[in-house]
């Protein structure tokens, strides 16, 4: 009888661990795969601060130092060890870090992926690395099909040293290499992507964002943001929310001397792999925290100039003809009115980012109870529908909660810059914008229309999180 119980034990005990397995696996296969690349600029250094707040989001595949056309040996270098304060930092704040969610990577396993790559000189892409023989290793691995989002927050080199290590000794796995690929690069900090990315790469349409929206939030940011906005940067907000009693990676970061937000040029790259329910992973053109970009070549992306008769460069993308880099030049005739819808796809969510930050900063001192989430969105209509003029489409989004138990108040709207709709933003009249439940008529014409609602909790800070509902008219 006993033996018989312990069987039965044994089979319960191995059953529970199969189905935590499952749970396990099934919640890692619902993670985006990253992994990034750093010439550790010192707005770089600002970035990897907010990077490690959100860590748990992500499988992080590696972080590898890199260079640039700014930062490489012997030229205004960080030193190759740059990164080692922030992981030490990171590893301080961990233990209150997982109160809040215990999927936050341990400190052992961000280091075992923290490399370094091709730093010698701008653009150096001869030398096989630690750096770029780990992008080989990750990229060739069979066992997981996941895309896996690589970012350049300096230059191309070390990608393009490891893309050209698979193209030398595996020609036969570039195709499947490619297809997993997703690149986003923080302008072209050097020419390896002109000269081998993409005449080696391009035939496969590996999709490519290249950002200069991201002087949004760079060294410029002041004279990009909107007043209203401005507050969330300046010293008195980044004093309270982050630089002060805040752990020990709010501690290290790099603000200005009044406490000014200096620069986060870079963190755009990971703010549009953050599953905030913008679904902007879809299609860059949706938009999201990381910016708003439009199909230019190719599989390249950039961003939205609004200028009808502007002509994109056929090559690099970069500080040197940047359309909201040049901007903020002197003598530029760039207008006011341009500056503000070119950089409108990032700024606009300045506010909720911010808040996300400020709130993430609270995680490495409070405990799960004093602090506040980010509230769980529930979209009970179909998030892709098509309709014709005059039909009525539910939207709903009543099953939403709060991890905290916060009110809930819910902001429904157009994103007019995707929508193909003519004037979309004007011509649908949603019946009650702040209800969870609610209803629009369909008016007449064809084209998409993306409906957002933003649903706020009411903590401090208040926190938001998104559903985008794309509605397809037909005639």
């Amino acid at each position: 009888m006993k033996t018989q119980f312990n069987a039965s034990l044994l089979l319960i005990l191995v059953l529970m661990g199969s189905l935590t397995s499952a749970v396990a696996q099934k919640k890692n296969a619902e993670k985006t795969r990253i992994l990034v690349t750093s010439d550790g600029e010192i707005d770089d250094q600002c970035s990897i601060v907010r990077f490690l707040y959100y860590v748990n989001e992500w499988d992080v595949e590696g972080i590898i130092t890199s260079s640039s056309q700014y930062h490489w040996h012997g030229h205004k270098w960080p030193g190759d060890d740059w990164i080692d304060p922030y992981l030490d930092a990171y590893a301080k704040d961990y233990p209150n870090l997982i109160k809040h969610d215990p999927e936050y990577p341990s400190p052992d396993f961000l280091r075992e992926r923290t490399l370094l790559g091709n730093v010698k000189t701008e653009g150096e892409m001869t030398e096989i690395t630690p750096g770029s023989t780990h992008i080989v290793k990750v990229l060739l691995d069979e066992t997981d099909d996941r895309p896996i989002w690589i970012q350049a927050w300096g230059g191309t080199n070390t990608i393009a040293r490891a893309l050209k290590t698979i193209e030398e000794e595996h020609p036969d796995k570039m195709e499947y290499v490619a297809s997993k690929m997703r690149l986003y690069l923080i302008w072209e900090q050097d020419v390896t992507y002109q000269e081998y990315i993409r005449p080696h790469w391009g035939k496969y349409n590996i999709p490519t964002i290249i950002s200069d929206q991201f002087e949004a939030i760079a060294y410029r940011w002041a004279k990009v943001q909107p007043k209203e906005m401005q507050p969330y940067f300046e010293g008195p907000w980044m004093k309270a929310n982050i630089l002060e009693n805040h752990g020990h990676l709010a501690a290290i970061y790099p603000a200005m001397e009044n406490g000014d937000f200096r620069s986060e040029g870079d963190s755009p790259a990971f703010m549009h792999t953050i599953d905030t329910g913008l679904r902007s992973m879809e299609s860059p053109d949706y938009g999201g925290w990381g910016g708003r970009y439009v199909k230019v070549r190719e599989n390249t992306w950039l961003d939205s100039v609004p200028d009808a008769n502007y002509q994109y460069p056929s090559g690099r993308w970069y500080g040197s003809n940047g359309w909201g880099r040049a901007s903020v030049r002197e003598g530029s005739t760039a207008t006011e009115e341009q500056r503000e819808i070119y950089f409108k796809p990032m700024w606009r969510w300045s506010d909720a980012f911010q808040n996300d930050f400020a709130a993430r900063a609270d995680w490495t001192v409070k405990s799960f109870k004093e602090a506040n989430h980010a509230p769980i969105v529930k979209t009970k209509s179909k998030l892709d529908q098509s309709a014709r003029p005059g039909q009525t489409i539910k939207l709903n989004v009543s099953g939403s909660k709060d991890p905290d138990g916060d009110r809930l108040s819910y902001l429904w709207y157009v994103h007019a810059e995707p929508s193909s709709f003519l004037n979309a933003a004007d011509k649908v009249v949603i019946k009650d914008k702040q209800a969870a439940k609610t209803s629009f008529a369909v008016p007449e014409g064809t084209g998409t229309i993306h409906l957002i609602c933003a649903v706020t909790d009411s903590g401090t800070p208040a926190l938001t999180r998104y559903t985008r509902i794309i509605v397809t008219v037909n005639p």
